[in-house]
Formats: structure tokens, C-alpha cells, sequence
């Protein structure tokens, strides 16, 4: 068994926002939705953790909390008129400073502290304190710039998390995998001029933001390279998945030898999310954890650390999340997939499976990694 850390709080679970359909505001003509009124919204994570209980997995972790990030650690990111101006509105009732981020009253500090957890997961990685970590973040935070939150994502808390690492000189080089269905557009402008820092979004195209994630955004100045979008068409499904993660993203790892390998860890990519057209399943999410980590073996020293994004199915995340946390702890303990039967049953044919490997081939040509 590994030494793994699991970050969570149960204010984070508290965060609320407006009345949502899916990814568009929809005002008061309807009915407001049960949990919050956000697709992001407590139900998913909260039902992770109480599988965790259920099966045991919490108690084989190192379970912890942890500050709020301070003013001085966000502002590695974020400037201070931004900060000043989220704090503001928070003390005063709430409200939406960004494109489809709305938060209620004490919205900074539940983002604060939910930039915390991803901070003192990576630091204690870094220190040695844990072979690897896991942070129930919640706001997400890779849709977030540093002066535009966007898509539920109020603060950059991935982004914050190795700024603090870079400035306390506990790494330099980092290499983040964002496989959240929707393009870790926040992550890519933070970085998009350090090639220290490898950024690789593996997304569906157009998705969300629909005007980010294109394959030919690399990275400018000095950072140029150092950045990889891999745009997967609609019903790419669990093999397209394993492909693109072993032939494109671990070479691309392996060739920047970081110190540390961070996961914007969204499970948005199953087939029964309800902001996403893909066909992922539980096991996907379980076989390109066990990639990285045997990657991370091999390459720095069992370093890797992640963060929750998104992922908005309450009957599936759960699954999903313990299936990482499985292959992260090592552990023997078990959640069968109640619906593996049905989802690979729902796999595309051979046919479109070719269609699929074209591209990537396609891709691994363009990025030319082998």
C-alpha cells in the first residue's frame, strides 16, 4: 500500500450558486434545482465520500484537512484588485464576478480554503510527507484565469498549488494532465509562457469554453511547446481514452521529466455525465490512473498529486473517484461499477474505433512523440 493522502472539508460542500440548466442560466422560469442550483454541485463529491466510508477506502487514507490558502499564496495567481473584489462581494451577500460562477455569501473563503486543499496536498507530496495525494476540491478551479473566473471554477486552485510549490523552491518542473472533459483553458493561460510547467488537456472539442483546446495552441515566449491540447471528437469512449493517454500523453511526460505529475482529475468524461458527449467509464478512469502512477514510479520517485474537478453524475462520480483512489492507495479494497455491464455494451463499434485511432495518430505526428 501506498502512502495516500485524501484532502477534504465539509465547508467546501457548502459552496452554492444560481439556478442552472445544465451549463446556461435559466433565470426564475423554472423550478430551482435541488442541490444549490449548480450542475456543480456538493451531491457528487459528498456521495464519493460516503462510498469511501462504505467500503472502507477512508479508512486505508491519510485523511486531512487544511487552511485557506492565504492572500499571499492566491495572489501568486491572482491580483489583488481581483481578490479584493471576490472578497468584497462574498462579505455582502454573493454574487457573480465571471461567466457562470456564482457564489453565495462566504463564497471567498470556501474558495480559499478549497485552493488550500490542493496547496497542502502537492506540498506534503513534495516533502515527502505522502507518496501521492488527492484533494476533494470543491469549487474546481481549471476554468479559472487569473482575473475571469469562468465555469464554476473561482479560483486556479491546481495553478495556485504549484505557484506556492515554485516560490517555497519545493520542485521545478511540474508536468499537469487535465482529463476533465472540458478544456483546462484557466491552467493553460497561467502557463502558457513556462516551460517549466508541461500542461496537456486531454478534452472533448468545443465543449466548453467552445473558443479554447485547439491542438495547434502550444505555448508562447520561452513556454513555447510546452503546452498540448488533445481535442476528442464526440463518442470517443474508454479505448480512444487508454490510447491517447498511453501514445500521446506518457511520452510527452516522460520526454519533460518533471518532478511531479499533477492531475486536474474530472470525471465529466463518463457516459452518463450530463455536460458531455463521451462514453468513459469507471475502469477508464482506473487504468489511466494506473498509468500515471506507474509512470510516476518510473519517472519521479512515485511523485503525483490531484485535484476534483468536474464530473456531474451524483450516481456515478462516486464510482469513478473511488476507482482513482484504488489505484492511487494500492489498496485491495473494492466498489464493483454497477453499471460496467451497460456502458461497455455502449462502447463505438470497431468501425468508429478506427476513425478514432486516425486521429490520434494524426496527433501524436503533429506534437511528434513517440
Amino acid at each position: 500500500m501506498r502512502k495516500t493522502g485524501f484532502f477534504w472539508d465539509e465547508k467546501c460542500f457548502w459552496h452554492s450558486g444560481g439556478n442552472y440548466a445544465g451549463k446556461l442560466p435559466v433565470g426564475g422560469l423554472v423550478q430551482p434545482l435541488a442541490a444549490g442550483g449548480l450542475p456543480e454541485n456538493p451531491e457528487t463529491k459528498r456521495r464519493l465520500k460516503n462510498l469511501m466510508d462504505v467500503t472502507g477506502l477512508s479508512g486505508a487514507l491519510h485523511r486531512q484537512t487544511a487552511p485557506e490558502a492565504s492572500r499571499e499564496v492566491l495572489g501568486r495567481v491572482h491580483p489583488a484588485s481581483f481578490l479584493g473584489e471576490f472578497k468584497r462581494a462574498s462579505d455582502t451577500g454573493g454574487g457573480e464576478l465571471g461567466l457562470r460562477t456564482p457564489f453565495g455569501q462566504g463564497g471567498y473563503e470556501i474558495a480559499a480554503l478549497s485552493a488550500g486543499l490542493s496547496v497542502a496536498a502537492l506540498e506534503a507530496v513534495l516533502k515527502g510527507d505522502l507518496d501521492n495525494a488527492y484533494a476533494l476540491s470543491r469549487p474546481p478551479g481549471h476554468h479559472c484565469l487569473p482575473e475571469f473566473p469562468n465555469g464554476f471554477c473561482l479560483l486556479a486552485n491546481l495553478a495556485i498549488a504549484i505557484r506556492n510549490a515554485q516560490a517555497k523552491g519545493l520542485a521545478k518542473r511540474f508536468a499537469v494532465v487535465d482529463w476533465d472533459v472540458h478544456h483546462g483553458n484557466g491552467t493553460e493561460a497561467i502557463f502558457i509562457d513556462d516551460p517549466d510547467v508541461l500542461t496537456i488537456s486531454l478534452h472533448q472539442e468545443r465543449n466548453y469554453p467552445t473558443d479554447t483546446g485547439d491542438i495547434d495552441t502550444r505555448g508562447e515566449g520561452a513556454g513555447q511547446g510546452s503546452n498540448m491540447n488533445i481535442p476528442l471528437q464526440p463518442g470517443a469512449g474508454h479505448a480512444t481514452y487508454l490510447e491517447a493517454v498511453e501514445r500521446i500523453v506518457l511520452p510527452a511526460i516522460r520526454a519533460h521529466e518533471p518532478e511531479v505529475i499533477v492531475i486536474a482529475c474530472g470525471y465529466d468524461a463518463a457516459l452518463v455525465d450530463p455536460l458531455s458527449c463521451m462514453l468513459a467509464t469507471a475502469d477508464t478512469f482506473r487504468q489511466m490512473t494506473r498509468m500515471v502512477v506507474e509512470l510516476a514510479d518510473d519517472l519521479c520517485e512515485g511523485r503525483l498529486m490531484m485535484a476534483h474537478e468536474g464530473g456531474y453524475s451524483e450516481v456515478y462520480v462516486p464510482f469513478c473517484g473511488h476507482a482513482v483512489l484504488e489505484e492511487m492507495s494500492g489498496t485491495d479494497i473494492h466498489a464493483p461499477d454497477p453499471m460496467a455491464e451497460n456502458l461497455a455494451a455502449s462502447q463505438p463499434n470497431q468501425r468508429m474505433q478506427r476513425v478514432y485511432s486516425q486521429l490520434l495518430t494524426e496527433m501524436q505526428d503533429f506534437f511528434n512523440v513517440k
